[in-house]
């Protein structure tokens, strides 16, 4: 007997209540148990277009609702403070990555997706173990929670690269330009429908007092802007980026927060379920001294940001080092990421942001301890914290 689409998705809505009340519990992150449970489930949901569907508009709506915080202001603000460390985080994280994988016999479309799924931090992850273990004051979250700004907007470029490439097929020079041509295309034309179209949107949405009709028109948006964007052979969270920076522009944009959170909530769980579930482990571990590499250098790379990013941002040698062990988490665009893979790739990058996951928790919890040995203790003072651009 077939297994109903809609039965599954109904037990899979069940279980997340249940994960997400258990991580809660134990203070683990949902977004790891999530793949766990899509991993242990996959031969029951395989092909399961309802849970696609709305794994789709979970990571769409994460991305909207990302790109709303991004003013082109904001964007000015800290790129101007953050810049360098920024780049560096890139060099190292990424692009020693892809050597690293070039060295290994990768072919440099897949060198490249390996870098990008050890490139950015886990912002979830990384957020909530700032606000757990009480280091919201301390000097150095200025700087990581810069890092993680920075990061989330060299993300949503990663994923469109990749996309854009594996439907074309190749790195040649005419498709890079095509492909660089439609991301300024899209991006021009998200900045004139913010001048234009959306200028006087805040007042628009004042007179909607039925939040459903409002929840309708502002999910509508990020769906056509990341539908046009994969029209355009590009990734849709891109789309649902650069719509979200449409809307930046307004005023009192936790109005918009407010109506589009309950159901990115809802859906973005799913997205994590559904990864787990086109994770095959029946071959065993592919490339297990790569993976071992690939972790230890993940580790490495983001240390080396926090110690010398750190210093250029003009933090001690005490708060750079915990800045760079708090940085080691991979989570959420790892897996956005992860997903463009086929084969023992995906494989290959689902254990490694499994793992990264968890030993990032480990440095986290770890690092001011592991900062006192080295360093010594000292008192700490405690300041306004602000991020930059904002």
């Amino acid at each position: 007997m077939d297994f109903p689409t809609l039965l599954g998705a109904g037990l899979v809505l069940l279980g997340i209540f249940y994960l997400g009340f258990l991580s809660f519990k134990i203070n683990f992150p949902s977004v790891i148990i999530y793949i766990l449970f899509g991993i242990v489930v996959a031969d029951y949901l395989t092909d399961n277009e309802l849970l696609y569907f709305a794994s789709e508009v979970g990571i769409v709506l994460l991305f909207f609702l990302l790109g709303i915080e991004f003013s082109i202001k904001r964007l000015g603000g800290i790129a101007k403070k953050i810049w360098s460390s920024g780049l560096l985080d890139v060099v190292l994280s990424l692009g020693v990555t892809m050597i690293i994988a070039i060295g290994f016999g990768l072919d440099l479309f897949t060198s490249f997706l390996m870098g990008g799924i050890t490139y950015a931090t886990s912002s979830s992850i990384t957020a909530k173990l700032l606000d757990d273990k009480g280091r919201m004051a301390n000097t150095e979250t200025e700087f990581i929670l810069a890092i993680l700004i920075f990061e989330d907007l060299i993300a949503p470029l990663i994923i469109a690269v990749l996309i854009g490439v594996s439907t074309s097929g190749g790195f040649q020079s005419s498709d890079a330009l095509f492909l660089i041509g439609k991301v300024v295309g899209l991006t021009l034309g998200a900045v004139i429908l913010g001048k234009t179209l959306f200028k006087g949107f805040e007042q628009f949405l004042l007179k909607i007092d039925d939040e459903d009709y409002k929840m309708a028109l502002l999910v509508g948006i990020a769906l056509s802007y990341g539908g046009l964007a994969l029209a355009l052979g590009l990734s849709e969270v891109l789309g649902a980026f650069l719509a979200g920076m449409m809307l930046a522009e307004i005023g009192k944009i936790e109005k918009v927060e407010q109506t589009v959170s309950p159901v990115r909530d809802l859906m973005l769980p799913i997205f994590f379920v559904y990864f787990g579930t086109t994770i095959e482990l029946g071959n065993g571990v592919p490339m297990p001294v790569f993976l071992s590499v690939l972790l230890i250098w993940s580790v490495v790379a983001k240390i080396l940001v926090g110690i010398v990013g750190g210093r250029w941002y003009g933090m001690s040698r005490k708060a750079s080092l915990r800045a760079g062990l708090s940085l080691c988490a991979r989570g959420e665009f790892s897996v956005v990421i992860a997903s463009v893979a086929t084969g023992p790739i995906k494989v290959l990058g689902g254990l490694y942001i499994v793992i990264a996951a968890f030993l990032g928790m480990l440095l986290f919890e770890r690092a001011p301890k592991i900062v006192n040995k080295i360093h010594g203790k000292s008192k700490s003072k405690k300041k306004d914290l602000k991020v930059p651009g904002s």
